[in-house]
């Protein structure tokens, strides 16, 4: 293999791939990326057998060929070279000799038949997507998942396909985020796939909003096309639970409340909220909402705050941070709060569209 090009077309591909290098590895060849030189094209590809990330390139090939080398170091040594500087790289036996003006590096090699890579991923279903819109769907979500729960289903993202739409839900079994989004085309009605965590991180990194991007869903992986980038994950084997019936229907006491008052009111009070826990108590009446927090130390807050509310007056009990999150998600100046009880999970609405729901478990206090 022998091939050349200037500093930044190297450095693009593998600053796009990098981030599912993991430093620690099981496997020595996971610690590198794959280079495959073919056609006037160079294809980078990284993985954690999870989650893998090809970027591909055009450069000036000399002689076509595969390899593996070291991931950051590449990346370390492309970031280190003179801005415009032109890079020659060669395989010579089991090293990886790089030329840059009057710099010269020689990497270790590992056989690139011993990389693990996932050519075929046996679509069963392909949904044609807005990238802004899949970028919105999944930050009004992801940061419901779990983290390292035993439900191992909970520590990722469904990703549920419908005739003309696309639903993300997220779920750590304290509270869910529940998001819509319309499709250009789909052939995929009725889909549901778990995305692990780390891969919906690193799809979020990706995306950049603009276009179009194609999903395409297999039984054990999905796979998104973001320009010369190809993302690829494992999917979650597990089946995630019926959300639907956690979402609180026909509530009838109803706060609305604007969300930016809310949010700082409920902000102050958690300064002297139990640090592990993180529980404010809310009393709710006709006059408005009383918010309040306490710890071990016997320090005590209290925020009081005018919203509209019909309904019964109810005292209930949140973890904030959960509250914090949701009405950091909502985009509206109002929000909606829905209350069965003070036994029962509250649900939260932008009060401008309907394709954007989060529920939270109430706690005892």
């Amino acid at each position: 293999m022998k091939l050349s090009a200037t500093r930044e077309v190297l450095l693009n591909p593998l600053q796009a791939v990098i981030g599912v290098v993991e430093r620690r590895q099981t496997m020595p060849i996971l610690a590198n990326v794959l280079l495959v030189a073919k056609k006037n094209r160079l294809s980078v590809t990284a993985t954690d057998l999870e989650v893998e990330l090809v970027a591909a390139v055009d450069v000036d090939i000399d002689q076509e060929g595969e390899v593996t080398v070291p991931g950051r170091k590449l990346l370390d040594i492309c970031k280190a070279l003179d801005s415009g500087v032109k890079v020659s790289v060669a395989l010579k036996g089991d090293r990886v000799h790089l030329q840059a003006g009057r710099s010269r590096f020689t990497l270790a090699s590992l056989a690139a038949a011993e990389f693990p890579t996932v050519d075929d991923i046996q679509s069963t279903a392909s949904v044609t997507v807005d990238e802004a819109k899949m970028v919105w769907l999944l930050e009004k979500t992801q940061f419901a998942m779990a983290q390292q729960d035993v439900r191992y289903y909970l520590n990722g993202l469904l990703i549920e396909t419908a005739e003309k739409g696309v639903r993300a839900v997220a779920t750590d079994g304290h509270r869910l985020a529940l998001a819509d989004i319309d499709v250009v085309g789909s052939e995929a009605a009725g889909k549901q796939v778990i995305v692990p965590r780390k891969g919906v991180i690193e799809l979020q990194r990706l995306l950049k909003g603009e276009g179009e991007l194609t999903l395409e869903l297999g039984d054990n992986h999905i796979r998104v096309q973001v320009g010369d980038i190809r993302f690829t994950s494992k999917l979650i084997d597990g089946r995630f639970p019926d959300y639907e019936r956690v979402i609180p229907d026909n509530a009838r006491n109803v706060m609305m409340a604007n969300r930016e008052g809310l949010r700082q009111a409920m902000s102050r009070a958690a300064i002297l909220s139990n640090e592990k826990y993180r529980g404010i108590r809310l009393e709710v009446k006709d006059s408005g909402v009383t918010i309040e927090a306490h710890n071990p130390d016997q320090e005590e807050a209290e925020e009081e705050l005018e919203v509209e509310y019909s309904g019964d007056d109810i005292e209930i009990g949140f973890n904030v941070n959960y509250l914090l999150d949701a009405l950091a998600a909502i985009e509206s100046g109002e929000v909606k709060l829905s209350l069965i009880d003070a036994n029962s999970s509250c649900l939260l609405n932008d009060t401008t569209r309907d394709d954007v729901q989060y529920v939270v478990m109430p706690m005892r206090l």
